[in-house]
């Protein structure tokens, strides 16, 4: 999987590496050390109507530090929202937007503490059934205006391409339902693009393996663990790593009356 994304990597930046005149590339890859993190995520399906889905997350991201090892500082802290579609029982398609706080985890810097990211976001989700297994691929894509924490730093637009792979699979019981336990093994590769991404394509690679439990039909509990590892935005040559502790709520509320009201859909996360 590494070879595979190293490969495809190279193949999009190769004819955009010879304006990089002023990175030294390092005769052979390079990882850095793993860093980790915690993150602690709320994902809400808010049911509006008989089609449409207001989706309000909120996720706290905390990382280690060399004052605060494991995840001891806050590192970001994400404000989701959009509007998604039902167009069956087994595709959604979503469009909203996203505020990031971002917070300077270097102890040595000079610039500002906190500095805001925005993103226009546009997902399309497809749920697969097989036997016992739902199967899910999901592909987003992100529009993100970001900036360093330098005082004087601009912000500089990207694109973000994204494709996951999810399943979940039932434990103690042959259906998603209250009381069942499963496990989500889930594969996620992140691309970039944009005039300020010279040769770092690979934004991430994620690999996770997370346990949930199904409390109610309208709450979901899960954790997992977390690699990742991808291209450093200054130095393409450079891959850094990170082990993440992953803990989510799932809840979706649904206030309409009971006529109003379609069959149970795959969206729960």
């Amino acid at each position: 999987m590494r070879g595979l994304c190293v490969l495809l990597c190279i193949c999009i930046g190769a004819s955009r590496l010879h304006a990089q005149e002023d990175i030294l590339l390092p005769d052979a890859s390079k990882y850095k050390e793993p860093v980790s993190k915690l993150w602690i995520n709320t994902y809400g399906n808010i049911r509006v109507s008989k089609r449409l889905i207001w989706i309000a997350e909120t996720h706290f991201r905390f990382q280690e530090t060399e004052n605060t090892p494991f995840a001891g500082q806050i590192a970001q802290v994400y404000n989701r929202h959009a509007l998604s579609y039902i167009y069956s029982k087994y595709f959604n398609a979503s469009l909203g937007g996203v505020l990031r706080v971002n917070f300077n985890t270097d102890a040595l810097s000079e610039g500002r503490n906190v500095v805001p990211e925005w993103r226009i976001w546009h997902q399309y989700q497809f749920a697969q059934p097989l036997s016992s297994i739902m199967v899910y691929h999901r592909i987003r894509i992100e529009h993100r205006w970001s900036q360093g924490f330098a005082q004087e730093s601009a912000y500089i637009f990207r694109n973000r391409w994204r494709y996951m792979l999810r399943i979940k699979v039932p434990l103690n019981s042959h259906k998603f339902e209250p009381g069942t336990w499963y496990l989500s093994p889930e594969s996620e590769l992140i691309l970039q693009s944009g005039k300020e991404v010279v040769g770092s394509v690979l934004e991430d690679l994620r690999l996770t393996t997370t346990l949930g439990y199904i409390l109610t039909p309208r709450l979901t509990v899960a954790a997992g663990l977390m690699y990742s590892q991808g291209q450093d935005f200054d130095n393409p040559g450079i891959y850094k790593q990170g082990w993440t502790v992953r803990c989510h709520l799932y809840y979706a509320p649904d206030f309409r009356k009971v006529r109003n009201k379609l069959p149970a859909i795959h969206l729960d996360d």
